[in-house]
């Protein structure tokens, strides 16, 4: 009896070390882009920039209300199509893509794009927000040493972050998307970490799987009309 107590002991500390081990790298990780505190006063994003793809330049904005309202803006060959994602409705609208007209979002493809609405990113109060973290030990990413874990999303598919030791950013996501009923695998790379004057880091290049996105402006807590999120 003894000897299963124990046992049973040292299996507790065991879940317990791998848990702390999990939050200590989120913490790491927090701190290194400016402290939670800092974080949790972020109630809107509008980031700004071009996107290389196929050759060709593509203009990007994304504004972000938080818990209220995301909307892509994206501009190609004079055209602009919209992505906007709200608490209960979702729309899509490519013109270079052959649409007349908005679509709105399946049930699915709407619970996906959920995550878009967090401003403050996942990871800042992720249990609150009913996400759950494992820790993954340590991978190499291209030469770097990186801290690994998943993110199990509340309502998303999951996400394995890749955060490199010695600055604690994270370099590298790996994500699940479900989209018209197709699952397919999203690797993207951040680079060039910026601090704003709010305090706030923020990647502000991103190698996606179509392309590499470069940032030109960022506005955190600017006016933002709630209008743009109706299609």
């Amino acid at each position: 009896m003894k000897r299963i107590l124990f046992s049973l002991l040292l299996l507790s500390a065991g879940f317990s070390v791998f848990s702390q081990t999990a939050d200590e790298v989120i913490n790491k990780h927090i701190e290194a882009i400016g402290g939670a505190d800092a974080w949790r006063k972020v109630n809107s994003v509008k980031m700004e920039g071009t996107l290389q793809a196929q050759g060709a330049e593509i203009a990007v904005v994304q504004t972000i209300l938080h818990k209220k309202g995301s909307r892509q803006d994206i501009s190609i060959m004079g055209m602009t199509g919209y992505m906007i994602v709200t608490p209960t409705e979702g729309w899509n609208y490519m013109p270079f893509q052959g649409q007349q007209a908005p679509e709105a979002m399946t049930a699915e493809d709407l619970v996906e794009s959920q995550e878009q609405l967090d401003a403050q990113g996942s990871l800042i109060d992720y249990a609150a927000k009913g996400h759950s973290v494992e820790y993954l030990g340590k991978d190499d990413v291209d030469g770097t040493e990186c801290y690994k874990l998943k993110v199990n999303k509340k309502n998303g598919s999951p996400e394995t972050m890749y955060f490199e030791i010695k600055t604690n950013y994270l370099i590298k996501s790996v994500a699940v998307r479900k989209a018209n009923g197709q699952e397919a695998e999203v690797v993207t790379s951040y680079s060039n970490y910026e601090k704003l004057p709010e305090g706030i880091v923020i990647a502000k290049s991103m190698t996606l799987p179509f392309g590499e996105l470069n940032i030109s402006k960022i506005t955190i807590n600017g006016a933002v009309d709630e209008a743009i999120f109706k299609k």
